[in-house]
Parts: structure tokens; sequence; C-alpha cells
């Protein structure tokens, strides 16, 4: 797991650590120091921790004008033990919801697991986009599955080209430009 590291190649455009409007705002990283750890099983320096012991993020790109945020997540997504949601919903989206984002790309190649809860912050979320939206992009199928199980479909877009897109070819506002257009055309 050390070496998977949050996708790079967006760097040159933005940093969430250099963004003053970032909850990450500050943030000094170590190429060389490893001390975060899931499980027993260190982390690339480069995540950022959010008060979860099994879920780490990194905001990949931010466009406040927009209203859209890119969030690569890595871990177990635990909500039924560390209340992971309230704490990404609180401290995460609570601040960027507040500086204008509602629509969030959230993905979850790395998630290896999700443990429901109740979806109380769930539905917060969704409330407080108004007209946006939250996708889960590239979930493992048994992530989604769990999701669905427990209703989480109701306040997450996923499934269809949204399950296997090859995100990384994009810029962030064509990636943005190709999810938003998905999304207009299930609600049409």
């Amino acid at each position: 797991m050390q070496d998977i590291e949050p996708y790079y190649s967006w760097r040159h455009l933005y940093i969430s650590a250099e963004d003053e409007l970032s909850p990450f705002y500050g943030r000094e990283y170590s190429e060389f120091e490893y001390s975060n750890t899931i499980y027993n099983y260190y982390i690339h320096p480069q995540w950022d921790d959010f008060g979860s012991s099994t879920l780490y993020m990194k905001i990949l790109y931010s466009d406040y004008e927009v209203g859209f945020a890119i969030i690569e997540l890595i871990g177990e997504w635990n909500d039924a033990i560390n209340n992971d949601i309230m704490m990404m919903k609180r401290d995460i989206a609570d601040q960027l919801i507040s500086r204008g984002i509602d629509k969030y790309i959230l993905i979850g190649e790395n998630v290896l697991n999700f443990h429901a809860s109740d979806d109380c912050y769930y539905q917060e979320w969704f409330d407080d986009t108004e007209d946006g939206w939250i996708v889960a992009l590239n979930f493992r199928e048994h992530v989604l599955q769990e999701l669905n199980k427990y209703n989480i479909d109701y306040y997450l877009v996923f499934g269809g080209e949204l399950d296997e897109m090859k995100w990384r070819m994009y810029s962030p506002h064509q990636l943005y430009q190709k999810i938003n257009d998905i999304i207009r055309h299930r609600l049409a």
C-alpha cells in the first residue's frame, strides 16, 4: 500500500496544500517518512488524514468558480465503527460547501471495503449540495453492492459508465464535463 500514490499528473494545475480555501491548506508532506497506516500497513505520505484511522483522501482538484471538487480515496470506508462519513462531511465537505463547491467526484478505486451505519450524513451532504451532486467513480463492485444494500445510492450517483471510467485520460475540467453530461442525461 505504501506504493499507491494519489494521482499526481494534475499537480501542475492544483495542489490542495497551496490552496488557501482548501481544508488541507498549509500541510507539509514528506516523501521519505511514512507515518500513516491502514491496519498496520503504511501508506504513501502524500495522502491526507482527515480524522479516520482507515480512510484517507487527496483533493486532486477544486474549482470554486464552477463549483466542483475531485477527491481520491484510499482505505476502508467504515461508518459503522469510525463514522468516516461524519468526519468527511464535517471536516471536508462543509468547508468546501461554504466556498461554493456543490459537485463532488469521489474516486474510489482504492477503497477496499465499505461498512455502513445510518444514512444521516449522506442525506445532509446531499441536501447541502442543492443543485449539485456527489458521484462515486470507479468504486469496486462489492463496495457498490454495500452502498446499494444500505440505500446510500439515493445520495451518491454511480453505475454504468461511472463504474469503469478511464478518468486519468481527461483534464479535471474535461472529467467534470463528462460526468456532468452523464448526470444530465440520466435526469432527462
